[in-house]
C-alpha cells in the first residue's frame, strides 16, 4: 500500500492488539492469530502490531518481526496493517526494516527512548525513520516527543508522513498544529481507552481513534463510533457511562494497568492474553474480581462478540 493509499485509510476505530504470551513469557503466536481473527470477523478495519498495547517495549529484535509477520499472514491483505516502532534512530530503523520486511502497510513512530529532544532533534530523528522505507508513518504526539506546529509542517513535507496520533491530550496544541498542517496529513486520537476523549477529539477534527477494548469488546467500540459519527449524543453519554468510564477506573488504579486490564479482560472472557512482562505487573486480585464484576455488567447490557 502506497504512503497516499494508506492516508486515504486512516479514519474510523484502529484497533491495537495485544503481544499474547504464555506462562512463561514466550510468544504465543497461535493465541495471537486466533485474536487477530476475531477483530477482522468483528468489523475492524485496520490493525496495529506491536504498539503500546502490544508491549513493543518488551519485545526483541527477533521476537518483533515473527510477531508482526504473524499479523501480516493473519490478515491476509483483507485490513492494513501496520507496526510500531521506536528506541534510538538507529534501532528504530531496524525494527522499520524488520516491519516492511514482514509485509506491513504503515509504521507507527513511538517516541524515542528516554531522553528529551530539542525540535530539531526530533526533526531529524523522525525526517531518518521517513526517509529509510516506502510506507506511510505516523507521528506518535506524546511523553517525550511533544511536537510544535513547525516540526509537524515540516515533517509532513516527506512523502511517507501521513498522520498524527496525539497520546498527550492538549487539545489547543492539537488545533493548533491541524490548523498549520491541515489536510496533509490524517489525524488521530492516541489517547488511553481513546473513546473517552473521542468526543472532544472529533471537534477539532480527528477522524479516528486507537482502541485497546476493541481487544474484548470489539462490537461496543464500533457501535460507539457509529453514534459518534451520527452525533447520536445520547447514546455516546450512554456507552462512555456504562461501558468506558468503570473501565477506565480499573486501568487507573496502578502504574501500567492500560495494558494489563485489557489483558486480563481479554483472559476472563476466553481470549489469549497471557500476562504482561516485567515491568509492567498484572491486575492484583481485588481489582480483577472488580474489572470480572464491570464486564459482566457491561455484556449483559450490551451483549458478547461473535
Amino acid at each position: 500500500m502506497t504512503p497516499a493509499a494508506l492516508r486515504e485509510r486512516l479514519h474510523g476505530v484502529f484497533a491495537f492488539p495485544v503481544t499474547p504470551f504464555k506462562a512463561d513469557y514466550s510468544l504465543d503466536p497461535d493465541g495471537l492469530r486466533h485474536n487477530v481473527r476475531v477483530l477482522i470477523k468483528n468489523g475492524i478495519r485496520i490493525i496495529f502490531a506491536c504498539g503500546g498495547t502490544g508491549e513493543f517495549f518488551s519485545l526483541t529484535l527477533e521476537e518483533y518481526e515473527r510477531t508482526v509477520s504473524a499479523v501480516v499472514e493473519e490478515a491476509e491483505g483483507r485490513v492494513p496493517v501496520l507496526a510500531g516502532i521506536g528506541y534510538g534512530t538507529h534501532l528504530a530503523r531496524q525494527f522499520a526494516d524488520a516491519a516492511v520486511r514482514a509485509g506491513v502497510d504503515g509504521l507507527l513512530a513511538l517516541p524515542p527512548y528516554l531522553i528529551q529532544a530539542e525540535q530539531e532533534g526530533l526533526y531529524q530523528h523522525y525526517r531518518a525513520i521517513a526517509q529509510s522505507v516506502d510506507v506511510g508513518v505516523i507521528l506518535y504526539h506524546r511523553d517525550n516527543a511533544v511536537f510544535t506546529p513547525d516540526t509537524v509542517s515540516r515533517l509532513a513535507e516527506l512523502p511517507t508522513i501521513v498522520g498524527f496520533k496525539d497520546g498527550y491530550g492538549n487539545l489547543e496544541l492539537f488545533a493548533r498544529i491541524r490548523g498549520q498542517v491541515g489536510d496533509r496529513l490524517a489525524w488521530i486520537n492516541g489517547m488511553p481507552t481513546a473513546e473517552m476523549t473521542a468526543p472532544a477529539f472529533f471537534a477539532v477534527g480527528a477522524s479516528a481513534y486507537t482502541s485497546a477494548v476493541s481487544n474484548f469488546i470489539p462490537h461496543i467500540t464500533l457501535e460507539f463510533h457509529r453514534a459518534l459519527v451520527a452525533h447520536d449524543a445520547r447514546r455516546v453519554q450512554e456507552l462512555l457511562t456504562s461501558v468506558f468510564e468503570p473501565l477506565c477506573r480499573i486501568r487507573d488504579y496502578r502504574k501500567g494497568y492500560a495494558v494489563s486490564y485489557i489483558k486480563a479482560a481479554m483472559t476472563t472472557l476466553g481470549r489469549s492474553a497471557g500476562p504482561v512482562r516485567p515491568p509492567l505487573i498484572n491486575l492484583e486480585p481485588a481489582h480483577a474480581r472488580e474489572l470480572e464484576d464491570v464486564l459482566r455488567q457491561i455484556l449483559t447490557r450490551w451483549g458478547a462478540s461473535e
